[in-house]
């Protein structure tokens, strides 16, 4: 009898630690309403982007890293601004040789 109560508590503490563990992993089942296509908790202004926001960018942790369609959202936002300002130099640097 004491065998078999001694393995009811051994497979209850086994039970409960494995519970425990997914919950750790797995959260605990609270659900965040989702984010509509396309959107991100990570901020960047929509304009003029500067060194300081980009310093300033914060991704959400996932259990691998960073959320990879963070990262990507940043990388786009990033490279439309880079283009953006090589366009606004190249036009300002043409006018910049008509007057010459």
């Amino acid at each position: 009898m004491t065998t078999a109560l001694i393995y009811l508590v051994v497979m209850l503490l086994v039970a409960a630690v494995v519970f425990l563990l997914a919950a750790v992993v797995f959260g605990r089942g609270e659900e965040l309403a989702p984010l509509p296509p396309g959107s991100s908790p990570t901020r960047l202004p929509v304009r003029d982007i500067t060194g300081e926001d980009v310093r300033a960018v914060k991704f959400q942790l996932v259990l691998r890293g960073y959320k990879m369609s963070e990262v990507d959202w940043v990388v786009r936002r990033l490279g439309a601004e880079i283009d953006t300002l090589r366009d606004r130099i190249a036009e300002l640097e043409a006018q910049r040789a008509g007057q010459s």
